[in-house]
Order: C-alpha cells, then sequence, then structure tokens
C-alpha cells in the first residue's frame, strides 16, 4: 500500500498539470460618454467592478475603454494589472483595446499594439473606417505550470464595411507573424460583425467561436448588444471570443448580469473558460 501512494501522487500531479483551464473575459466597457445619462460611467462602474471581481478572470480584453476608466477598473480589482495604449495616437489618448490579467496567475512575457490598417505599427485608419482601430497583444505565462499562450483582443470600425473584412485578415496574418512559437491563441474583441458576414467566416476559417464550440455547456441570451435598453430581447451577437484549436472549449456565457433594472454596459460581456 505504502508504494502506492508515491505513485497514485504522481497520476494525481500529472493529471493536474493536463487539465489547467483559465477564464477569459471579453467585454466592451462603452466609453464614459456624458450624454449617456442615467447610464453615464459614473453610475454604472461600480457594479461592472463588482461584476468582473465575482467572476474572476484569468485574463479579459476591454473595448472603447478610455484610460481612466481602465485605470478605475484596475484599481477596483485585486492583483491585476493592464496594458495597451489609445487608439488616436499611441499613448493614453482615446479608446483602449487594454488587456487586464490576474498577477498573480499569470507573467507577462511581451505585449504591444497595432493598428488595423494597411499600416499597422503606426496610429491610422484603415481602408473605409471612420476612426482609428486598434489591437493589442500579450504572451502570457501561466505561473502554475509554465505554459504559455498569446491573446489578441481589438474593436472593429462599425461603419466600413471593407474596413471590417480587411481587419480579419490582417490579424489572422498578425497573429501568425507574431506566434513564432505556435502557441495557443485567444481573440477576444467587439466586432461589429454577426457571425454570417464575411469577416467573420474569415477567422472561422482558422479559429473556433468558443460561444459554438462550447455546444450543451453555452450560456446565456442569443446576442451582446443590448443598447441599456433592459426591457428588449438581446440578439445582435457581435462580442465573441476565439480560440485555436490547442485550447478546448469548456464552457461559455454571455452575461446579463443586471441591477435595478440597468445594464453595466450597452454590450453584454462574453465568457469563456477553456482548457490547454
Amino acid at each position: 500500500m505504502r508504494s502506492l501512494i508515491p505513485f497514485l501522487f504522481l497520476v494525481g500531479t500529472i493529471l493536474s498539470v493536463h487539465a489547467q483551464t483559465i477564464d477569459v473575459i471579453s467585454y466592451n466597457i462603452r466609453y464614459d460618454n456624458p450624454d449617456d445619462a442615467p447610464n453615464n460611467w459614473d453610475n454604472r462602474k461600480e457594479f461592472l467592478i463588482s461584476q468582473l471581481n465575482f467572476y474572476n478572470p484569468d485574463v479579459f480584453g476591454v473595448q472603447e475603454g478610455l484610460i481612466h476608466q481602465v485605470k478605475e477598473i484596475d484599481q477596483g480589482l485585486e492583483d491585476y494589472a493592464y496594458f495597451g495604449v489609445g487608439r488616436d495616437y499611441g499613448d493614453e489618448r482615446g479608446e483602449h483595446t487594454a488587456v487586464l490579467y490576474n498577477k498573480q496567475r499569470l507573467k507577462l512575457l511581451n505585449q504591444s499594439t497595432f493598428w488595423l490598417s494597411l499600416t499597422p505599427d503606426k496610429p491610422s485608419k484603415g481602408w473605409d473606417a471612420a476612426l482609428p482601430r486598434t489591437c493589442t497583444y500579450g504572451v502570457f505565462e501561466s505561473k502554475n505550470d509554465g505554459t504559455k499562450f498569446m491573446v489578441f483582443n481589438t474593436h472593429f470600425d462599425h461603419v466600413g464595411v471593407k474596413a471590417r473584412e480587411e481587419s480579419s485578415k490582417l490579424i489572422l496574418e498578425k497573429i501568425k507573424e507574431l506566434n513564432t512559437e505556435n502557441y495557443p491563441v485567444v481573440l477576444t474583441g467587439d466586432f461589429n460583425l454577426e457571425s454570417n458576414s464575411p469577416g467573420m467566416q474569415v477567422i472561422l476559417g482558422d479559429m473556433k467561436d468558443t460561444h459554438i464550440a462550447a455546444g450543451k455547456n453555452a450560456f446565456g441570451p442569443k446576442g451582446t448588444f443590448n443598447g441599456f435598453e433592459f426591457t428588449k430581447p438581446v440578439e445582435r451577437r457581435i462580442d465573441y471570443i476565439f480560440v485555436s484549436d490547442k485550447f478546448q472549449v469548456l464552457k461559455s456565457a454571455i452575461l446579463s448580469d443586471s441591477k435595478d433594472c440597468k445594464y453595466p454596459s450597452d454590450h453584454l460581456p462574453v465568457f469563456a473558460r477553456l482548457k490547454y
């Protein structure tokens, strides 16, 4: 019996190592627009931060975050850090596609931001886009088992039809260019595209939609864009988490949490639990 104990411990350790999971969220937090009253940032940030604190993801990407919003979220969560630059000038000005991660669980190895345009290395608008758009990415190492993976977070243009399709192509090209070690990849974002669009089909040619891949373990309303309209069904799905084949999708949810008949943003966050 004694000789079995070390063996069973070894088996348990191996199974534990090979069953590591990460929780990911994609969240368009809605920029701080004073005209949003009664849904302006000051009225919803406390609930939004408490929501993130409850789900406690390993890593999450935000869209539309102005720097003070990103900092307030970071300060409201224990053990997190963030990175990313503003889309307008590559500094703190403008909206961010920032990535936040739990420092106790993940080590950040490398990070940067590129623009969704023909000149991705500098602030710029691409194709028929109305605004500059960005993608922020990071390379992470799990402090638990040393596994490395990449997270890309983006926000596609809301006007440019060609820009959205070309942005999909560009991101896949960038993933291939930057992922020289063939790490598992997560892509989060507000894509301003529904799943049957050409731009989405480009991404689905290389990556899995976690909400579909989760099958019976997918939960929540049909859509992600609520427009702060609490009494209407949420049907338009434009926010996604995509993953490469090296990830298994354990579960997915579109989170429709609310307080006093108000949503914390005009988009519902998307959650996925992944196994590598």
